[in-house]
């Protein structure tokens, strides 16, 4: 069963106006299209990774029920931020991960495709989300055209849909970003995948 995105859009609204049944309601809808972007960012992870697509969604959950303030204005606005919280799991989780480890140092960042491809290490995710903050203070929107494709799995498509440009537009920022952010982790890493000490 689908509903409307203006369904979608009043029940985000309703939920904004603090009624916390229209989540309820809303999460059967959505909770297909959030596992489906959990699991198209998961599928390039090792096969041992402990945070599968379920339970990915089931911490974003526990986060979008936290977002008591948000004044969520339609579908769009709700899969951005869905997007921005999944990056926050992410990177989260992947610092436990690497602190767990004694000794942990970086493995090789494929410069050439890291941003091709969700992460496929703690240390690439790491060092991806640290250089997409130093960018977003640089171009905010094409850091978000990065944090919902790499993090969100979203195509280019539907990345301009969400944010209402032009796919022309988002392929452009999106190659920007990409060089932009390929020449600070190559700033970071020298060949040998280990920090350049200062």
């Amino acid at each position: 069963m689908e509903l409307e995105d203006a369904d979608i859009t009043e029940l985000l609204q309703q939920w904004s106006g603090g009624d916390p049944a229209a989540f309820d309601r809303l999460l059967p809808f959505v909770y297909v299209e959030l596992r489906r972007l959990a699991g198209s960012f998961l599928r390039f992870e090792r096969s041992s990774h402990t945070l599968p697509p379920t339970a990915l969604v089931h911490e974003l959950y526990l986060k979008l029920v936290d977002q008591q303030r948000a004044q969520w204005t339609d579908r769009e606005h709700f899969f951005r931020i869905s997007a921005r919280l999944m990056r926050r799991i992410m990177v989260d989780h992947a610092r436990r991960r690497a602190s767990d480890k004694r000794g942990n140092a970086p493995a090789h960042l494929p410069l050439d495709d890291a941003l091709d491809a969700p992460a496929s290490s703690e240390s690439t995710l790491l060092a991806v989300d640290a250089a997409l903050t130093r960018f977003s203070a640089i171009d905010p929107r094409a850091s978000q055209i990065v944090e919902m494709r790499y993090f969100g799995g979203f195509e280019l498509e539907e990345i301009a849909t969400l944010l209402r440009i032009s796919r022309t537009t988002v392929k452009r920022q999106w190659n920007v970003a990409r060089m932009w952010l390929h020449r600070d982790l190559a700033s970071e890493f020298d060949g040998s995948g280990r920090r350049e000490s200062v």
